[in-house]
Parts: C-alpha cells; structure tokens; sequence
C-alpha cells in the first residue's frame, strides 16, 4: 500500500513538473525577446542549420540561449521549415512570432521606383542610392551590365520598365535591372501585339524608341496619341522628327538646361533636325501608356505641336497653324 501512494506520489509530482513546464515554456513562447536595438539584422544563408540559426538569432543581439531556441524550433516540428533571406528582428518579436516569420519568409523589403521618362544615367544613380541594395553594377560599365544580364548586343536605355520595384534587404541591383528588363519585354511584346495595321513602325524596337520620344515630349497622358499620331505622319511622309528631346539627349553631358539654335544645328547620332528618321535607340525609359500611344496613335492629319505653357499641347496640320500656336504660346503674343 505504501508502495502505491510512493508511486502515485510520484505520478502525480512529474504531472505537476510537466504542468509548470509546459505552461512556463507557453509563458516564454510569448514574452517579447529581450534586444541589444530596436531593430536588429539576421541574414540566413542557404544552407544553414536550425542550429546555426539559433546561435545567429543570439550573434545578431537578441538575449537569449540560442540552444533553448533550438530546442523551441525542434519541438514546433518546423525547424527544417526556416528559409534563407534577409530578415529585420523587431523589439516586441517573441520566439512564437519569430519562428513564424522565419518559416514564412517574412524578409525584410525595400521598394526602389524607376520613373517613367528617366534615362538610364539617372536609373544607375537611383540605384547606388538605394537602401540596402548591393550595389554590384557600380563598377561595370553599360555594356557590361547589359552582358551580366544576358542583352551583351542592346543598348541599355529605355530597356528597363518604369515601375516600383521591392527587394529583400541585401539583394543585388543587378536583380532589380533584371526584373525590370523582363518587365519592359512583356510590355513592349504586349505593345507591339496591339498595334494598328497602319502603322510605319516596322519592328518593336522602332515602337521602343517612339515611346521614349512620346514620354519625353507629353506632360500629359491624354496628349500621347496625339503626338504619337504626329511623329507617325511625319514618318509617313519621311519628314525631319525635329525634337527637341532627342537633341538633349544627344549633347550629354554638355546640355546646361538651355537648347540654342546652334544646339539644333549640331549633327549627333540623336538630332532629328540633322538626321531622319527615328534615332538609333531610345533616349529614355517609357511608360505603359507612351508604349501604346506609339503603336495606337490618334487619328489625324496633325504634323505639328506646341506647349501651351500648362502641360498640354496645341495640334496643327499646317506650318503656318503651327506658327501662329507658337506665337501665341511660346513668344506670349
């Protein structure tokens, strides 16, 4: 009988121990982890063990023993669940919450937007601003960029689609191009699907680089077609483009914000005054909407347009119509 009541004794001590255990771990699952910062940065690599990841969640400045923390990811039954990325430890993140983001993936992002209209000069300069992006492309050149991205025979500008772009902490800017190269192809190739039978673009690069113009020369995207519908006359009739952004965008480095006379007369691969036809590639990066105006222009007869000062623009068939817009808007007369 004394035996029985030992046991029992016994029996009943380890369901108490397993009681306070259990409800002690449920208690530390969800107290918020004690931090050296705020925020604190763990990179799991590929590869890496549930143990190391422990013993790196602790490295990182969290106050705990990473084998008590391997012990929680064995005994969740998830410790082989954990993916590798770039993650931001949060004050307030518990070992229940942890786990949970880690299994998940939750990797710490940041967004970078490429702006419709920019070239690829103020594309690299974004970049190399960015926050927590590595900057990989910052010693190669264009073309080498272009090779590392598997287009070693085109021209980087107006190659990449003006969007916002997120990304895990620590990722390569070559990532970013790489998205954003395949994301103008889809664009361009559904662009070029869409376009009318009557159209004197012959392949989709031309279609590429009209919509560069267009998104240079519009301020606004409800006068897209129009222009769009402009530089196709004139390429009809095999008329000079004559735009003044292609001029910029061949001077460089030398245009200072003013374009002269003489700046019209000065030949460069870009100038439409000097050269025919369409420039040899895009001179920025377009927009969805530039993109189809190119290939779906309105219909008219216009061959000229001017700014009226409020960011839209002034249509005429005829040079002497167009004169007088341009005395009328430009010259204030």
């Amino acid at each position: 009988m004394e035996g029985f009541k030992a046991v029992r004794r016994l029996f009943v001590s380890i369901v108490v121990l397993l009681v306070l255990f259990i409800s002690a771990t449920l208690w530390w699952l969800n107290q918020g982890l004690v931090m050296s910062a705020d925020t604190l940065d763990l990179e799991v690599e590929i590869g890496t063990s549930p143990r190391e990841v422990a013993q790196a969640i602790s490295d990182a400045g969290v106050e705990v023993n990473p084998m008590l923390l391997y012990w929680w990811f064995r005994l969740s039954g998830q410790a082989r669940q954990i993916k590798a990325g770039n993650y931001e430890i949060e004050r307030g993140a518990t070992p229940r919450r942890l786990l949970r983001k880690l299994v998940r993936g939750e990797e710490a992002l940041r967004a970078l937007t490429l702006v419709e209209g920019w070239n690829f000069k103020q594309v690299r300069a974004a970049l190399a601003k960015a926050e927590q992006l590595k900057p990989e492309s910052k010693e190669l050149s264009d073309y080498l960029i272009m090779k590392v991205l598997g287009q070693p025979d085109l021209a980087p500008e107006g190659r990449f689609f003006p969007d916002t772009y997120t990304y895990a902490k620590g990722s390569s800017d070559l990532s970013i191009l790489k998205r954003a190269l395949r994301a103008m192809d889809i664009r361009l190739t559904q662009a070029w699907q869409q376009r009318l039978p009557d159209t004197p673009l012959q392949t989709p690069e031309q279609a590429l680089i009209l919509a560069s113009i267009i998104e240079k020369e519009s301020a606004r995207a409800s006068d897209r077609p129009m222009i769009a519908a402009v530089f196709s006359n004139r390429l009809r009739l095999g008329m000079m483009l004559q735009t003044d952004p292609t001029v910029i965008y061949g001077m460089g480095e030398s245009y200072d914000g003013k374009l002269r006379h003489r700046d019209l007369q000065k030949d460069t691969p870009w100038n439409t005054y000097t050269r025919a036809g369409l420039p040899p590639t895009p001179i920025a990066m377009p927009g969805k909407s530039a993109l189809l105006a190119a290939v779906q222009p309105a219909s008219t007869k216009a061959l000229y347009f001017v700014a009226r000062g409020d960011g839209s623009s002034e249509f005429s068939t005829s040079l002497e119509a167009h004169n007088r817009a341009v005395t009328k808007y430009q010259r204030g007369q």
